[in-house]
């Protein structure tokens, strides 16, 4: 049985060890702290429709198709509750026609409401609201979905080692030949070897590549977020380009505002501010008032792996993913990364990589993750 080494716990990272394990190869996946710890774990929850894509319509359709085939292998793993996009300005009603033309071009499905239905089923909106939009939005609770994605892989085979962490590559002939991991949890090193290693680290995706001589071009962005109670049943975005604050969705009891966007250097060091939280409260009453009433329950901070360089907020890079053959981008063989794209387009990308992992494997396994249905979260504790 061919094998792969997977690195990263997150959900690119677990759904690459799914796709890989449905078709026949033996997995180890490698996470250095617990799973979902990083990215996956702190992000919002929105199962995305791709509307807020619109500019790039390859990614928005993207976000559709996966959003409509992730509700069918994981039913009970999403509220689909929908979503607005709501106009309250002169400017949010200027972006409207844009917006319709992207989400035509994307074959995405939406749906005008008159403002004082949708105030009817979601009475905490912003009274003075112009024009809404009904978008096939969901929501999740991400480390239930990480789950998911490994408890079916463990089901097929695979083996997860949280607290594991790539310390090292030993390349060898121009190839990766085993990495050296470090077990925090008994602070012992040791080596491990397989036929393909997999970089599935996000916004450390870069780090990682640099350890064997590879290289990632990816730049950490951090997105602020704030939690507060339950204020509406459906996701509420503002309808204009993605910018702070302009999202308010439902997570549980509570609903989380969101999102900051600014590029750094260390996604090991993600500030928040003041002034962060103010911003998302502020623009977030403005598309539901009573925001400002609030008590804010808790904040917290992600890094986003946008693939290339960034400057700024990093809001016109685009957000597709990319995976890589360092064979051919840096003549190191039998490793590959994927980096970019969203929580929404995880099993994606995990289909594109495994394509490329079995074609250099000389395996003839086509991928199987859009027909097969994921276990329960819990069961991952129960798949030995």
């Amino acid at each position: 049985m061919r094998s792969a080494i997977v690195i990263g716990g997150g959900v690119v990272g677990a759904a690459v060890a799914h796709d890989l394990s449905l078709r026949g190869v033996k997995v180890t996946l490698l996470e250095r702290d617990s799973i979902a710890y990083g990215t996956s774990g702190r992000t919002h929850g929105l199962l995305h429709s791709g509307c807020r894509y619109v500019k790039t319509p390859s990614v928005a359709r993207e976000c559709y198709m996966e959003n409509l085939i992730m509700r069918r292998i994981g039913p009970d793993l999403f509220e689909t509750n929908g979503g607005y996009f709501v106009g309250i300005t002169d400017e949010d009603l200027e972006y409207a026609e844009e917006f319709l033309n992207g989400c035509e071009a994307a074959g995405i499905p939406v749906r005008e409401v008159k403002p004082e239905l949708a105030i009817e089923r979601e009475p905490n909106l912003n009274p003075r609201v112009r024009k809404v939009f009904e978008v096939p939005d969901a929501t999740f609770d991400p480390l239930k979905v990480v789950l998911s994605f490994l408890a079916t892989a463990k089901k097929n085979g695979a083996e997860v080692r949280p607290f594991n962490e790539v310390i090292g590559f030993k390349v060898k002939d121009g190839e990766v030949s085993s990495v050296e991991v470090f077990d925090r949890i008994s602070e012992k090193r040791y080596r491990l070897s397989a036929d393909v290693y997999v970089n599935a680290t996000g916004p450390w995706a870069g780090l990682v590549a640099k350890m064997f001589g590879g290289r990632v071009s990816v730049t950490p962005t951090i997105g602020v977020m704030v939690s507060i109670r339950r204020v509406s049943t459906r996701v509420i975005n503002r309808l204009n380009p993605p910018s702070d604050g302009d999202i308010v969705l439902p997570q549980r009891r509570l609903s989380v505002i969101g999102t900051t966007s600014k590029a750094v250097r260390d996604p090991d060091l993600l500030p928040k501010s003041r002034e962060d939280v103010e911003l998302l409260l502020r623009r977030g009453a403005e598309m539901l008032p009573l925001i400002s009433r609030e008590e804010v329950k808790a904040v917290y901070v992600s890094a986003r792996p946008l693939v290339g360089e960034v400057k700024g907020s990093g809001r016109e890079v685009s957000r597709e993913f990319s995976v890589i053959d360092h064979e051919a981008a840096d003549g190191v063989g039998r490793v590959v990364s994927v980096v970019g794209g969203k929580f929404t387009t995880a099993r994606l990308m995990a289909e594109k990589a495994g394509d490329l992992i079995v074609k250099k494997l000389g395996m003839d396994a086509p991928s199987k993750t859009k027909e097969v249905g994921l276990l329960p979260h819990y069961e991952y504790f129960e798949v030995s």
